[in-house]
């Protein structure tokens, strides 16, 4: 591609805030990302690129390296900056894609997608739940049900849950969300400018690291619980930190309450907003107290909740719990682009979210998680695969190799797995993989034994795969 084409393209990419490396790297990643510069595409020189911007070398390098170090591009010495991938027509592997649109629907070529972490199949109680609500919707008169807020009914079923865990919670700290990817959207829009710098875990859930990189944010990685915080904050300034607290996601590990109680205080003594992800707070193993969230320690904590987990992702509904002046930002931004949620999905949520606590998810979700690590303990004893006491995912280390290219290696198998190097940003993950276990068990048991055949014929490569952009839930 010649500089003065791409150029074109990149149109008013400088308009923005915040440096240029950064704005231009935000463009080009959303260029790549909507297919417009396909895999394979050879991207100009530094210095040609920069002359066609009138930009100095630095600006177009620096970009170049955030959009190598997110896997979006390849550079490579005497082959120069190419989009990263498998160009159409190629005969080399399929590039393992966490699938962000492909692993959320069913397939119907054989392959078993274990990679998207959510229930496979409605409860009863949500079948019942939009029963209750016919009645409902028929005495329904002289309302548009337009609701950029959410609905009234389902804002305070939400805040009572919060005021039951003692989180003190009015309706209008309330915004209801089509999910709660919609919500981490939002909150990283409203937020975040180009540049700005966000504490995450490393690992963490690779959903919240792509709504923080389309806003051109600088990740920064902190061990799992955001340890290390108080330092971080001194050292970068963040604009934003993001925590998964109880079952994380993808490890599964739960914060003590003094940790919590620590950390939400230091997120209020530095001034730094807290995002508390508590989409998969609900999915402990019986006997499993559930703690309180971080918002009963601190105001400046955000939470995120949804139904996704808990009861179906079908069901697209999410929340956010912040201050009253947050919220009201956050609706009028979600109304450029969403002028209300589903009302009968958020009637019958209002039912719902007063009786997650009597779903029977414990259970299952145990049963399932033992099912799942008995059988790699047995067949792939060489994994080290932790055992944990809720959530919905393993955290799985290879004694060898690389995450990517065993998940390349196992797409030939028939299985579609995440490897571990794009949930952290630091890099050190490359030997992990991410597994779920809210597959039946015949499917878990398959996926088993497509994992073992793959182990058995897999070749380590002598140089790691350099990781590809990646969402999955």
């Amino acid at each position: 591609m010649r500089p003065i084409e791409l150029s074109d393209r990149l149109g008013r990419w400088s308009s923005g805030r915040g440096p240029l490396y950064l704005l231009l790297a935000a463009r080009l990643r959303r260029l790549i990302d909507d297919g417009e510069l396909p895999p394979g595409v050879l991207l100009p020189p530094d210095r040609a690129l920069a002359a066609a911007l009138a930009v100095g070398r630095t600006t177009v390098v620096a970009a170049y390296e955030l959009l190598r170090s997110d896997g979006r591009i390849t550079r490579r010495q005497g082959s120069g900056t190419r989009v990263a991938g498998t160009p159409a027509g190629s005969l080399g592997d399929a590039p393992v894609d966490p699938i962000f649109l492909d692993s959320l629907e069913s397939r119907d070529d054989g392959v078993l997608l274990a990679i998207c972490a959510a229930p496979g199949d409605p409860p009863p109680e949500l079948a019942e739940a939009y029963a209750r609500i016919v009645p409902e919707l028929a005495n329904i008169t002289g309302d548009i049900g337009y609701y950029p807020y959410g609905h009234p009914v389902l804002r305070d079923a939400i805040a009572a849950r919060y005021v039951d865990r003692g989180v003190l919670t009015t309706p209008d700290q309330i915004l209801v969300t089509n999910g709660g990817q919609q919500a981490l959207s939002l909150l990283a829009h409203a937020l975040l400018s180009p540049g700005d710098q966000v504490l995450v875990e490393a690992p963490t859930y690779p959903g919240a690291l792509e709504a923080f990189r389309e806003e051109a944010a600088v990740l920064r990685g902190l061990p799992v619980g955001l340890d290390g915080f108080e330092a971080a904050v001194r050292e970068r300034r963040p604009a934003l930190a993001y925590v998964i607290p109880t079952y994380h996601n993808p490890t599964g590990s739960v914060l003590s309450a003094l940790a919590r109680q620590r950390l939400a205080r230091l997120a209020a003594a530095t001034d730094v907003p807290l995002i508390e992800d508590e989409v998969p707070a609900d999915l402990g193993f019986p006997g499993s107290p559930q703690p309180r969230p971080l918002a009963a320690f601190s105001d400046v904590v955000i939470s995120v909740g949804s139904l996704s987990k808990s009861v179906w992702g079908g069901l697209r509904i999410g929340w956010i719990r912040a201050s009253a002046p947050l919220v009201n930002r956050l609706a009028r931004l979600r109304a450029v682009h969403d002028l209300g949620g589903n009302v009968p999905a958020q009637l019958a949520a209002a039912h719902l979210v007063g009786m997650l606590d009597e779903l029977d998810l414990a259970t299952e979700l145990k049963s399932r998680h033992d099912h799942l690590r008995a059988l790699l303990t047995q067949h792939l004893p060489s994994w080290e695969v932790p055992q944990i006491r809720g959530g919905q995912t393993l955290w799985v280390r290879l004694p060898e190799g690389d995450g990517n290219s065993f998940a390349q290696a196992a797409m030939r198998h028939g299985i579609a797995v995440l490897p571990g190097s794009g949930l952290d940003v630091t890099g050190r993950s490359d030997r992990y993989l991410r597994l779920h276990f809210r597959a039946h068990p015949t499917d878990l048991t398959e996926a088993v034994t497509r994992l073992t055949t793959t182990w058995h014929t897999y070749n380590p490569p002598s140089t790691q795969v350099p990781p590809r952009p990646s969402i999955a839930i």
